[in-house]
């Protein structure tokens, strides 16, 4: 008598995913762990992350990275970055938003005095080297846990003010109503810059409350809108938006090693100081991104292993 076994079928093994960056175009509405979740689907990878969050209101870019480029994102994070915005003056929110409740009622009266000159100089008071506090519902950690955590869980949260740069701060339009002052602005600033916290202390400094009403992300970093996908699109044209090697290039300076460089690295030893300021790409002979490095005195080391056999 023979025994027959059932056939037990093999899974597929799933195609290798390469790394690199996918640059999405973020819809308003959802926030950007929701971004990660909708791109792991689409890409076919659990290692996704995002560099920079958006608030969910917030439309534009955002960058993500697959597999061994997210290992870019802690340093992609600390660029500049650039948006336009829709401030609107006569009301401060809970949460420096069109999303908050209101504090207090517009003053027609007092809107009716708020001159262009006082609000190109408020403007100006916000622009360059300033100590901003954060919106207590933002995403800054204290004491390990996000602050937006500490307050909905009913905790008086007050964040000290730490120093940003606001590059640009241009105002492009304004329009008049009787119970608001819309001013639609383009703002340049270093990552770590709420564009909320602006339009509250603009708001402020000009006795009539303010805040954010609208917010688009044109650019992080090298990365722009040019390069950004709706997740529409990216779901029907899957893709990377850089390789990894590409992603390196485009976002840091780039030192190029020789083969014996190339091995020594590999091998965890310095290489000369390249003298190149900041983080630098490090590419070898092939043109393969392999680390991230930084220059400590007269040596380099790499910062991050990209690709080093």
């Amino acid at each position: 008598m023979s025994i027959r076994f059932p056939l037990v079928s093999r899974p597929q093994s799933r195609p290798t995913v390469p790394p690199g960056l996918v640059v999405v175009d973020k819809a308003p509405g959802m926030t950007s762990h929701d971004v990660v979740a909708r791109v792991r689907r689409i890409i076919g990878t659990r290692k996704v992350g995002h560099a920079g969050t958006l608030d969910p209101m917030a439309t534009g870019v955002l960058v993500l990275g697959v597999e061994r480029a997210t290992k870019l994102l802690g340093h992609l994070a600390l660029d500049r970055k650039v948006y336009l915005a829709t401030i609107r003056l006569g009301a401060a929110t809970t949460t420096d938003d069109a999303e908050g409740e209101f504090l207090g009622a517009p003053d027609p009266a007092a809107l009716a005095a708020v001159t262009d000159e006082a609000i190109a100089a408020g403007i100006a008071a916000l622009t360059g080297p300033i100590e901003q506090v954060p919106s207590s519902v933002s995403a800054v950690k204290i004491e390990g846990k996000r602050a937006y955590a500490r307050v909905r869980a009913g905790e008086d949260v007050q964040i000290p003010a730490r120093p940003v740069t606001v590059h640009r701060f241009d105002l492009l339009a304004a329009t008049r109503a009787e119970t608001a002052i819309d001013l639609d602005v383009m703002v340049d600033c270093s990552s770590g810059t709420y564009v909320r916290a602006l339009a509250r202390d603009l708001g402020a400094d000009l006795g009539v409350g303010g805040h954010l009403a609208a917010l688009r992300r044109t650019t992080v970093g090298p990365f722009d809108l040019r390069v950004a996908r709706t997740l529409e699109r990216l779901e029907s044209e899957p893709g990377l938006s850089l390789d990894l090697d590409a992603a390196v290039a485009a976002a840091f300076p780039r030192r190029d090693l020789d083969r014996v460089e190339t091995i020594a690295l590999a091998h965890g030893k310095r290489l000369p100081a390249a003298g190149i300021a900041g983080t630098y790409g490090i590419f070898d002979p092939s043109g393969k991104a392999v680390a991230l490095g930084v220059d400590e005195g007269k040596t380099a080391r790499a910062l991050v292993a990209l690709n080093v056999s």
